[in-house]
């Protein structure tokens, strides 16, 4: 797949576009470095030879080992307190069935209709259970 004349033409542009966006970046790390390019000649330059260059799997695994290490410090922190109070992190319980928290809100991201329905729901619910008990 993709060895047509009009793919292998964007490979090559992107290739091109590669090499020429890589210089004005590398142009712009400078800059923002504060490594005076106007004062001291500098041969052909990476971005390597200037700032730590690291992939997404790098910056992933980095961040699991220290998610871990993290919990182990909780336990061990746990485990040295004899009483451990309930701490107030911010965060929100949302009932099941209404979705409302705690303050009476529903969450951001629940859209109007979505509520509009949720409500309806509720209250013929509330008006079944009334009936029934009348009867």
């Amino acid at each position: 797949m993709a060895k047509s004349l009009k793919s292998k033409w964007k490979r090559k542009m992107r290739a091109i576009k590669r090499e020429r966006y890589g210089k004005k970046e590398l142009d712009r790390l400078k800059k923002m470095l504060g490594l005076n390019t106007t004062d001291v000649e500098m041969k052909e330059e990476k971005i390597e030879d200037i700032a730590i260059v690291r992939d997404a799997n790098e910056l992933k695994n980095e961040s699991i080992i220290n998610v871990e290490s993290e919990e182990e410090e909780e336990e061990t922190k746990d485990e040295n307190k004899e009483e451990c109070e309930p701490m107030d992190d911010g965060r929100r319980v949302y009932n099941k069935k209404t979705l409302k928290d705690q303050h009476g809100n529903y969450p951001v991201w629940l859209s109007s209709r979505k509520i509009k329905k949720i409500v309806k729901k509720n209250n013929l619910s509330k008006r079944v259970q009334k009936k029934r008990g009348k009867k």
